[in-house]
């Protein structure tokens, strides 16, 4: 007898459907999965064995055959263990095959009959969303599925509860829909910039990266601060957009980094250590998985100690840093990821770190500040829109009490810089505007354009710099609500093109 089961795999952050054919013909007890299955699909023969039994059900002494179909499609995971005894139950008539038809399985079977999560839920949902199939989900990840209106999901925590569901045994389980608006943000728990002393120039610098979307280098010695405000970043980000809370649900979802949450309503800070590869930091592998770089999307990649990273890995971020999305190429096909993230890196000057320390502490030959300088390319410097300098903090000042401005400020004023740039018609941060785009939203005075004419001459700048100067000082005036870029906001926006790497 011939059974029929609908499951879903992810391919980058797209799902694809897959046919799971369970046939059970006379002939000796055998059990074979084909339709190009990795090592862990295989495995699943073991796994659905031993859930069968230990749930009561019936394992047919008969050749069973399992195929997931399309067969040029490379299976992974454990996934398709429901469908696969689903399949089996129905194939040798413990349920009525087309109640087995009539629904999508995903889920990892434990030895004892229970389901486990899996990852990529969300995109299956998506998928789903004009189908009238009903979604048979771990219960772990029925939060994530019930993201998505349209969508019947029924979360199931056994294979039991799943045969008792088709059987129509089992009372409708109601799932409840996870709420699609904001929660509210508790500033009473996060880490605030009012409790950074000092650094009035570096806190005005990551105001005006968020507030604009622009990327950011923090240079300076040990102890100074940069990783502090680096970590203050997300308490001053606007929230995120329902479309944009879906987009970056997904991309974790895919990574299966959920750990049974719904929607993720906060912006994403990821900091992988230094000795991150270049595919952990911008994806890929053999079944290609998005890396930091789209798990930061809508959010920040802070760079601890940028030198100290490989260079092949920093130097994969060019792509992102320029387009928002990363393009991984494989024989048979293509996949992207969206990697629109705000790079935050943070570097000393020198090996010790003191090369910029006025007290000349520094012992490091010339040569060795040139060589640790070096690991650092031109290109990748200059897709960096702010350079800042974050000086340590004298013993004075650290006496005294934190009274900066508290990130409940600086969030108002970011978010007012927000609705000012959306009056004018412009949907994208400054950051992202296109070469062509910049005459229409970035008009400037007479004397702006003296001044960036002579900053250009006598800095020697690259016409890359000039236009992330055009897109920062169009985010300074947006902070000051002016409509038009003035000699005030295009010389505070030209020295932050200044890098300081020299000494």
């Amino acid at each position: 007898m011939l059974a029929r089961v609908i499951s879903y795999t992810t391919l980058g952050l797209d799902a694809l459907p897959v046919d799971v054919e369970v046939d059970a013909s006379q002939g000796l007890p055998t059990f074979t999965i084909v339709g190009l299955p990795d090592q862990a699909v295989r495995e699943a023969r073991e796994r659905v064995r031993a859930a069968l039994l230990n749930s009561q059900l019936d394992l047919p002494s008969r050749r069973l055959i399992v195929n997931l179909a399309p067969a040029d499609i490379k299976k992974e995971g454990g996934v398709f263990d429901l469908a696969i005894a689903l399949g089996i139950l129905a194939a040798s008539g413990q349920l009525n095959p087309a109640a087995v038809a009539a629904v999508v399985a995903v889920g990892e079977l434990a030895l004892d009959g229970r389901v486990r999560p899996v990852p990529g839920v969300l995109p299956i949902a998506r998928a789903l969303r004009k189908q009238w199939r009903r979604l048979l989900v771990p219960a772990a990840n029925a939060a994530e599925a019930s993201v998505v209106h349209g969508v019947t999901v029924v979360p199931v925590r056994s294979l039991s509860e799943a045969v008792d569901e088709l059987s129509g045994t089992r009372a409708p389980t109601p799932v409840r829909r996870a709420a699609r608006r904001r929660a509210q943000r508790c500033d009473g728990d996060e880490a605030d910039f009012a409790d950074v002393t000092g650094q009035v120039h570096a806190k005005r610098a990551l105001e005006i990266a968020v507030a604009g979307g622009h990327h950011l280098l923090l240079l300076g010695p040990p102890g100074a601060g940069k990783t502090m405000l680096a970590s203050r970043l997300p308490t001053i980000q606007p929230p995120l957009s329902l479309e944009e809370a879906l987009e970056t649900t997904t991309i974790h979802s895919v990574a299966g980094l959920l750990n049974g949450r719904a929607l993720l309503w906060s912006r994403p800070f990821r900091a992988p250590h230094h000795t991150t590869s270049a595919v952990a930091l911008v994806g890929g592998g053999t079944n290609p998985k998005p890396g930091e770089v789209s798990l930061a999307h809508h959010g920040v990649l802070f760079l601890d100690e940028l030198p100290e990273f490989h260079r092949d890995a920093v130097e994969s971020l060019r792509q992102p840093l320029e387009e928002g999305v990363v393009r991984i190429a494989r024989a048979k096909r293509s996949l992207t990821f969206p990697a629109r993230f705000m790079l935050v890196a943070a570097m000393n000057p020198c090996p010790c770190g003191y090369f910029t320390d006025p007290r000349g502490r520094c012992r490091c030959p010339s040569t060795r500040v040139a060589a640790y300088l070096a690991k650092l390319s031109g290109p990748l410097l200059d897709r960096i829109d702010l350079h800042v300098e974050v000086p340590a903090v004298p013993f004075s000042a650290l006496s005294q009490a934190p009274g900066g401005e508290s990130s409940a400020h600086i969030r108002a004023r970011v978010q007012q810089a927000t609705r000012f740039r959306r009056h004018r018609k412009q949907s994208c941060p400054n950051a992202q505007l296109r070469t062509r785009d910049l005459s229409a939203f970035c008009r400037t005075s007479p004397d702006a354009d003296t001044l960036l004419t002579s900053a250009m001459k006598g800095l020697g700048l690259s016409a890359r710099s000039y236009s992330k100067i055009l897109k920062i000082a169009r985010t300074i005036a947006d902070l000051a609500a002016a409509p038009r870029i003035d000699a005030a906001h295009a010389a505070e926006a030209v020295q932050y093109r200044v890098k300081s790497l020299d000494g």
